[in-house]
């Protein structure tokens, strides 16, 4: 998969000066995060778990063990 050719999305919160964020990216149905200091490692999630994660930021639902 070429990660380099796909269109990344930056946060709304991330500014061009930072190069520290999380990136989004669509592929084949299925959409994939990056962190953009190390472009090369990424992880692949539906868009129904990427919505929930989404949900749970937001309403400060996650649990950290």
């Amino acid at each position: 998969m070429e990660l380099v050719a796909m269109q990344w999305q930056k946060s709304s919160f991330s500014t061009d000066a930072e190069s520290n964020c999380v990136e989004v990216a669509a592929h084949e149905g299925r959409l994939l995060l990056r962190e953009s200091d190390i472009p090369a490692v990424t992880v692949t999630v539906s868009r129904i778990d990427f919505a929930a994660l989404l949900a749970g930021i937001k309403g400060n639902q996650l649990v950290c063990p």
